[in-house]
């Protein structure tokens, strides 16, 4: 049998490991091994982070058109189970959503120290540790496509 040509493997190599339940699965069981990340974990972030979020005099108002709160929080909790778990049940559009709302820096900001609150009071250390760095990934990815679709270079600012 000759072997792989330069294109297979670089295909190989370009995919790790299949996409599969179980494979999934066992990542969220290291993830969760080394963290105590979990379903339940994510969803009691997610609710604690909103009950504060939604009062919030800097980003309240950003969330007047929730109009069902359980919905939300699901959809939410389901989005980190894929950040966090790479459980991969998430299947919306972050971008679009966020596009609709008259987001700028300092929300964005905000948005992260009421968040690293909140997992700094709910998870371990390395729990919190990893959902900050998804986070702030999270958060300037976001700005940044938000500048781009308004036509703005993006912002030197850092959102982390």
């Amino acid at each position: 049998m000759p072997p792989p040509t330069v294109k297979s493997r670089a295909m190989q190599s370009s995919i790790p490991f299949p996409e599969t339940p179980e494979r999934r699965a066992q990542l969220a069981r290291q993830v969760h091994a080394a963290t105590g990340l979990d379903e339940p974990v994510l969803q009691q972030v997610v609710r604690a982070f909103y009950g504060t979020a939604r009062h919030d005099p800097i980003i309240g108002h950003l969330f007047d058109g929730v109009e069902d709160w359980d919905a939300h929080i699901a959809r939410i909790a389901t989005f980190w189970s894929s950040v966090a778990l790479m459980s991969g049940r998430y299947h919306g559009n972050p971008m679009a959503r966020h596009l609709k709302l008259p987001l700028e820096p300092r929300h964005f900001a905000r948005w992260l120290v009421l968040f690293e609150t909140t997992v700094r009071q709910v998870c371990s250390e390395a729990g919190a540790t990893l959902l900050l760095e998804k986070a702030g990934r999270i958060a300037q990815s976001l700005q940044f496509g938000i500048d781009a679709k308004r036509g703005m270079l993006p912002s030197r600012q850092q959102t982390t």
